[in-house]
């Protein structure tokens, strides 16, 4: 599958969450990151994430796509993180 994440986290837990992620998807710009991951992944992420987080204070938003065939992305003003074209 792939996978986007995006997060708004307190500047306390910010580096943890982005450490986190980038063991699993690729860094796109600042609080979002992307790429092909497996299911098992996705689930140990997630696990990773909530050890970290408030929820009471912090949002992450996934958006999971099965395929990126359809997908398009384009970028306005500087491109940050990967140079991979992704979605």
């Amino acid at each position: 599958m792939y996978l986007i994440m995006v997060y708004d986290i307190n500047e306390k837990r910010v580096n943890k969450v982005l450490k986190i992620g980038r063991k699993y998807l690729d860094w796109i710009q600042n609080s979002v990151l992307e790429g092909e991951i497996t299911a098992a992944k996705f689930e140990k992420l997630k696990l990773e994430l909530k050890k970290v987080i408030k929820e009471e204070e912090d949002s992450i938003v996934f958006y999971i796509l099965r395929t990126t065939m359809y997908s398009k992305r384009e970028t306005m003003g500087q491109t940050k993180g990967g140079s991979k074209l992704i979605i």
